[in-house]
C-alpha cells in the first residue's frame, strides 16, 4: 500500500513523494481515509474538482470568489480564511496551510486591504495568522514553522487629540523571497522585505528593513545574526 499511496500522492502533487517506510497498513488507512474525507469537502465547498483542494473539517471560507488556486492545496482543521480584499489570496501548485491557520485580508471594511499571493511548493505550519491588508507575498518552495504572524498593516498614531482607532493606518505589505525558512513564533511587521533564501529565526521579530538573500535573521528587535555564504 505504501508504494501505491506514495505513486498517488506524487502524481496528484507533480513531483517525486514518498510515505515513511515505517507507517504501518492502520496509518495508512487512516490517511487515505482522512485526505480522501478533505478532498470531499474540498469539492463540496468550492464546487469543483479541479484543482485538487484538500479542505480540513471545522474550516471557515469567506470570499470564495476572491480566492485563485493554481495547484493542489490543503488546508487543515479548524482554520479561518478571509479573502475579502482588493486582489484576494492566489494560491501556487501545492501548498499546505497548517491547523488553526488563520487569514484575514482586510482589517476593516470601511478600507479593503490588498491580499495575499503564496508560490509553489510552499508550507505554512499551524497556528499562524496572516494579516494581509498591506499585501503579503510569500515566494516558491518557503516554510514556515508553527505559531507565525504577519502584520502588513500599521496604526496612524501622530495626533494625541483623536483616539488612535479614528486616525487610520498605513501600508507598505510585507514581501518574503523563494526557499525561505521562517522559524517557529517568529513575528514579521510591516514594510519588511526578506530576500531569497533567508532563515529567520524562532522568536525573531523582524520589525523593519529589507534583508539581502541568504541572510540568517534573529533578536528582538531583528537583525542580520549571519549568512549562508
Amino acid at each position: 500500500m505504501n508504494a501505491l499511496l506514495s505513486k498517488l500522492i506524487s502524481r496528484i502533487k507533480g513531483g517525486d513523494w514518498h510515505l515513511d517506510s515505517n507507517l504501518s497498513q492502520a496509518e495508512q488507512v487512516h490517511l487515505v481515509l482522512k485526505k480522501g474525507m478533505m478532498y470531499f469537502r474540498g469539492i463540496m465547498s468550492f464546487q469543483r474538482i479541479n484543482p485538487v483542494i484538500l479542505l480540513g473539517k471545522n474550516t471557515t471560507i469567506i470570499a470564495k470568489n476572491k480566492i485563485v488556486v493554481k495547484g493542489v492545496l490543503s488546508i487543515e482543521r479548524n482554520s479561518h480564511i478571509d479573502a475579502t480584499s482588493l486582489n484576494g489570496i492566489v494560491f501556487g501548485n501545492n501548498v499546505s496551510l497548517g491547523k488553526y491557520t488563520h487569514i484575514e485580508c482586510s482589517g476593516s471594511l470601511t478600507n479593503l486591504g490588498v491580499g495575499l499571493t503564496v508560490g509553489d511548493n510552499v508550507g505554512l505550519g499551524a497556528n499562524c495568522f496572516y494579516g494581509c491588508a498591506g499585501g503579503i507575498t510569500i515566494g516558491d518552495d518557503t516554510i514556515f514553522g508553527n505559531f507565525i504572524s504577519l502584520h502588513s498593516e500599521n496604526h496612524n498614531y501622530e495626533r494625541k487629540d483623536i483616539p488612535i482607532r479614528l486616525q487610520g493606518v498605513n501600508r507598505q505589505g510585507i514581501t518574503i523571497g523563494k526557499d525561505c525558512w521562517i522559524g517557529a513564533k517568529a513575528t514579521i511587521l510591516d514594510g519588511v522585505e526578506i530576500g531569497n533564501g533567508c532563515i529567520v529565526a524562532a522568536g525573531a521579530v523582524v520589525t523593519k528593513g529589507k534583508y539581502p538573500d541568504y541572510s540568517i535573521l534573529g533578536g528582538i528587535p531583528a537583525k542580520i545574526i549571519s549568512t549562508r555564504a
